[in-house]
């Protein structure tokens, strides 16, 4: 099977319409840094919002990155979705952000 990144894969959901406009939107401007962006996700799938289902890995993954680059609420929201977290899903969320930021710096 071909390794695809996670732009590929969020490109081809949009694509294929499991995303929508707005989900579409954040991850536009969360890959050109946009800090509220990352927040927005966060709360998206923290609250499973905007077309996405609920998915507390994805949620503090993206609160995870939101609050690496200084936003405040950021911080809050990963500890409050933490709290209803195991261990293990806590190190796939991270996982996931330490990915992304990989990612990110490859494409610069």
């Amino acid at each position: 099977m071909e390794w695809k990144s996670v732009r590929e894969i969020e490109a081809a959901a949009v694509a294929s319409g499991e995303i929508d406009l707005a989900i579409a939107g954040y991850l536009a401007e969360a890959v050109r840094g946009d800090v509220a962006a990352l927040f927005d996700l966060g709360v998206a799938y923290s609250t499973g919002s905007n077309g996405v289902e609920c998915d507390l890995v994805e949620a503090h993954k993206w609160f995870n990155l939101a609050a690496s680059r200084g936003h405040e609420d950021a911080a809050f929201c990963r500890s409050d979705v933490s709290d209803e977290m195991t261990a293990r899903e806590i190190a796939e969320a991270q996982r996931r952000a330490r990915r992304w930021l990989a990612e990110e710096r490859h494409a610069a």
